[in-house]
């Protein structure tokens, strides 16, 4: 199996590229530099960055695509006079187009491979159900690709490719923060897991690192 992981140089990224590594699958990650090994340059939010990518793979298939590359940057913001205009263009760039671009151009891809997975990594703050407040654009955006997530799941179910969007856990990480719930490597694992278990019966599924169910 081969398995593809946006955003791989830090974080959950990183934890789930080591799991792979590891276990003897083949992984390629994606980060913004130049390629270096397993990691493949790819700028989330450049339509000429993933056609780059698109290419350099070749004829490389794909079985499961790891959207995990994204960005939080409006932790903190004053509802009076924060959450500037730029910061939700920089922000859905990335965590919604910047999804949407690397599903569109990398599906050839998973055409080609035996399994046809694609991950989405976005958040319990993405359901209607969790709204402490705050972090406006960042709720929002992960809200965006959890409709995504559900709409590809409808669109490509006839050509058997399998779509989850997944809650990674409050995790220790730059974006978690140090009092975070758990650590990479249990979020890996955990992630993994629900990965290995997406199938066509359950494509469309949201789900925490841990195999509950998240509602919407």
């Amino acid at each position: 199996m081969t398995t593809l992981i946006t955003g791989a140089n830090r974080g959950i990224g990183q934890a789930l590229m080591e799991l792979y590594n590891e276990a003897g699958e083949d992984v390629i990650g994606t980060h913004r530099a130049a390629d270096a090994g397993q990691m493949f340059e790819l700028d989330v939010t450049d339509p000429a960055s993933h056609a780059a990518l698109a290419a350099r793979l070749g004829d490389t298939a794909l079985d499961l695509l790891i959207c995990n590359a994204g960005v939080y940057v409006d932790k903190g913001q004053s509802l009076t006079d924060g959450y500037p205009a730029d910061m939700w263009e920089r922000t859905f760039a990335a965590n919604v187009t910047g999804v949407f671009l690397t599903i569109q151009n990398l599906l050839p891809h998973l055409l080609r491979g035996k399994a046809g997975k694609i991950a989405i990594i976005s958040s319990q703050m993405a359901s209607d159900t969790h709204a402490p407040g705050g972090s406006y654009i960042y709720r929002a955006s992960k809200a965006a690709a959890l409709n995504l997530g559900r709409n590809l799941a409808t669109d490509l179910a006839p050509k058997g490719i399998a779509v989850g969007i997944y809650h990674p856990g409050w995790v220790r990480t730059d974006m978690g923060g140090t009092s975070a719930d758990i650590s990479m490597d249990e979020s890996a694992t955990g992630l993994a897991t629900r990965f290995a278990e997406l199938s066509p019966e359950t494509t469309g599924c949201f789900l925490t690192w841990d195999g509950s169910e998240h509602p919407y």
